[in-house]
């Protein structure tokens, strides 16, 4: 690893998702909760009016971004049309990923 990729693995980033398709019945949340426990991500993932799932993430850029890419698939049930990602500032503010309602 060089010095850039360890500086790039070392920076904290926060990503507010949005995941659509059919996502929701499927296993998604729970799915998400265990890929964000897996990578050390925190944050928090839930269910939409909509049909959508919304999702909140923040750790290290690489596990973040490797989360965001597991979302693109989704658990086996599920069919992803799209995932939008917004990126914010990191703040810290969460010590587990959870399932919220």
């Amino acid at each position: 690893m060089n010095v850039e990729e360890k500086i790039s693995s070392d920076k904290k980033i926060r990503a507010h998702a949005v995941i659509a398709g059919r996502v929701q019945g499927v296993f998604f949340r729970m799915e998400t909760k265990r890929a964000a426990d897996h990578a050390g991500v925190f944050g928090w993932v839930r269910n939409k009016r909509d049909g959508n799932v919304e999702a909140l993430f923040e750790g290290d850029e690489g596990s973040v971004k490797l989360v965001l890419e597991w979302c693109k698939e989704g658990p086996p049930l599920a069919c992803v049309k799209s995932v939008d990602v917004e990126f914010e500032d990191y703040k810290g503010e969460f010590k587990e990923f959870e399932i919220t309602y």
